[in-house]
């Protein structure tokens, strides 16, 4: 069942082709951030994938962008989501929330648990999945 929606996810996120990141950089030192699954698309230069995040409570991921987007689900505990041109909103276990290739944004637990999504990504091949901002 997993794989049908992760492939689901795939098809639809490769149809927009708005980009999106494969290689991990610079992070929060509490942030868990681990690769669960990355294959080329069969559109040449793109590849997709899937990570779990997981902010322990007080942890934050510092400021940073996605060349291309994210589409994420909350699982556990919530991530507060501070994204440029929006107010800040908190995301719950079971909501999903999508972010937009280039705006800078960053994940904040606010809460008394750990936070952890699952995000799904398409990006051009050999980019960075998170560039941090200073």
């Amino acid at each position: 069942m997993l794989r049908n929606v992760t492939a689901g996810l795939v098809l639809v996120l490769a149809a927009f082709t708005l980009g999106g990141p494969p290689a991990f950089s610079a992070q929060g030192p509490d942030v868990v951030r681990k690769m669960l699954v990355q294959h080329d698309l069969p559109v040449q230069g793109w590849t997709s994938g899937l990570i779990s995040v997981e902010i322990p409570v007080g942890g934050r991921e510092g400021r940073h962008t996605h060349p291309g987007p994210l589409f994420v689900y909350v699982t556990e505990g919530a991530f507060t989501v501070d994204y440029e041109g929006q107010p800040t909103k908190t995301y719950h276990a079971g909501e999903t929330f999508y972010v937009e290739g280039g705006k800078v944004h960053e994940g904040i637990n606010m809460g008394n648990v750990p936070a952890r999504a699952i995000a799904s990504f398409v990006t051009p091949k050999g980019q960075p999945l998170t560039t941090q901002v200073k």
